[in-house]
């Protein structure tokens, strides 16, 4: 997962960009950049770091200009390395700089498409860079000579469209001629609009999620729509354009369970509503698979299963109680690399109240089981603490299958969940019962607070990905370049060879 964010103002920008990344924060703390234009030139600062850390006041001083964009990452694709932090550049055509969320699934077709056609050469293996170069190079052949205006930058976009496969929502600048925010056919990551009416004219912001827009005096607008692009031209004008043939949204469920904050909207959908209601349905599954007078006390897992919690024992007429202390100082524990250093972190992170479990049949919530590390050692934590009984209950569905689509989960071998039955979920984190939310239980619950939103990305749910292009044979492939990274030479070349075909998109 990663947070972008755009800007378009009457006055210098880096200050806005550096507090919208730290209201973003939570969608990745592994790196942060921010890249301004002032009169036509870019200055950029990235590297390795939480935002707080990242920027210095010199290099604050350092990003001029009424218009710019950030990013905060969390690595999907590629590595963490520096050179991979985002936004990325390319002075041809124009001089572009891009920030990207999501990921893409034909990514390795694209980098030999750009070498053996567009004559562009890749210098990372992060598929933004590669992404940023399908972006200059539909540019440079829809723009005529120096003259670029915002049909040709939608016909740009319809190009994108056509060639590119996965999950993206993108913010851009075009050095001399304005700002460009896009998001992919199927509308899988988020994307908003926000205004600012001053009397000078209106400011503008685009971020990944809402709060970054209230959070710095911008009026929510809507979201841009899947397959649309928004171009803002150097002369403040905000223009607008569907640029893919049958686009439908199918918002990223794991948004709502875990990515986003609460106070967000996402696709008009408040993410706080959502897991409220997560949670009365998981209490109608719990008290089909839990006996209620066993339960003592329900306890959240700090902090996104807070609003589950609190609705499923409010309906079960069970005590709510905070169990866990949570250090907000240490990163999010499935995001981070290594078993190992996700089971160390757990309990720098959160720490028992022994006096809120001793001698009580406790119900702890999360909000999901990913590699079960960290379940496993909350529910000994709470049994040290003196639970007498631990039942765990995960306001998502068992997470089966890998998602491709930015969100760090890309081999089926990490996934607890992957080839075992609840039970043997149950025993492998040591609790006394196991409760998983249904599928269809946590699609109603979006659904129910958005009756326009019908159709979910929920591929780590339910296995279909609605690109139409991830098959056994690719997740094969991801699998084998992750776990032995001199096998990524072959899969590269072996995607080549497939024949992918691309979603149509108008010109």
């Amino acid at each position: 997962m990663c947070g972008i964010v755009g800007v378009v103002s009457h006055s210098p920008v880096n200050q806005l960009l550096y507090d919208a990344l730290l209201l973003l924060q939570h969608r990745g703390q592994d790196a942060a950049g921010i890249a301004t234009n002032h009169s036509s030139m870019f200055s950029m600062f990235k590297a390795n770091g939480l935002v707080r850390d990242v920027f210095r006041t010199r290099n604050m001083r350092s990003l001029q200009g009424n218009t710019g964009i950030g990013h905060c990452r969390y690595p999907t694709a590629g590595s963490s390395s520096e050179e991979e932090a985002q936004p990325f550049y390319v002075n041809a055509p124009f001089g572009i700089t891009l920030a990207h969320n999501g990921n893409l699934t034909n990514q390795a077709v694209l980098k030999d498409e750009l070498f053996r056609n567009d004559r562009r050469h890749i210098n990372t293996d992060s598929d933004s860079e590669v992404l940023l170069n399908v972006l200059a190079h539909e540019i440079q052949e829809a723009a005529d000579g120096y003259s670029l205006d915002a049909d040709a930058v939608f016909k740009a976009v319809a190009a994108v469209h056509r060639r590119v496969r996965g999950a993206y929502a993108v913010v851009a600048q075009i050095a001399g001629h304005g700002m460009l925010a896009f998001r992919d056919p199927f509308g899988i990551r988020p994307l908003c609009l926000g205004i600012n009416e001053t009397e000078q004219g209106n400011e503008y912001l685009v971020a990944s999620e809402s709060v970054a827009l209230e959070g710095l005096g911008f009026r929510f607008v809507r979201d841009i729509a899947p397959g649309e692009a928004v171009f803002i031209d150097e002369n403040n004008q905000l223009h607008e354009r569907q640029c893919a043939e049958n686009p439908s949204l199918n918002p990223c469920a794991f948004e709502f369970v875990y990515l986003a904050r609460p106070d967000s909207v996402i696709d008009g959908a408040s993410v706080y509503a959502t897991r409220l209601r997560m949670g009365e349905y998981l209490a109608d599954k719990v008290s089909k698979e839990i006996p209620v007078d066993e339960i003592d006390v329900v306890m959240p897992i700090p902090d996104s299963s807070r609003p589950a919690a609190i609705q499923l024992a409010l309906k079960l007429g069970v005590e709510y109680r905070e169990g866990f202390i949570k250090n907000r100082y240490i990163g999010r524990t499935f995001i981070m690399p290594g078993q190992g250093m996700r089971k160390k972190s757990v309990r720098q992170k959160l720490n028992a109240i022994s006096s809120e479990f001793k001698d009580k049949n406790v119900l702890l919530v999360d909000d999901s089981i990913v590699r079960g590390t960290t379940s496993r050692e909350i529910v000994q934590m709470a049994r040290e603490a003196g639970a007498r009984k631990v039942f765990f209950a995960s306001a998502a569905p068992p997470v089966l299958y890998p998602n491709v689509y930015g969100i760090d989960m890309p081999t089926r071998d990490e996934l607890i969940a992957h080839g075992r039955t609840t039970e043997e979920v149950c025993r492998e984190i040591t609790a006394d019962r196991v409760v998983y939310q249904d599928v269809d239980a946590l699609k109603r619950a979006i659904s129910d607070v958005n009756p326009e939103l019908k159709n979910f990305e929920a591929s780590c749910f339910d296995g279909v990905y609605i690109t139409g292009d991830v098959t056994p044979e690719y997740l094969d492939r991801q699998e084998s370049a992750r776990h032995n990274p001199k096998a990524k030479d072959v899969e590269d070349k072996v995607r080549t060879q497939l024949n992918l075909n691309p979603p149509v998109a108008a010109e």
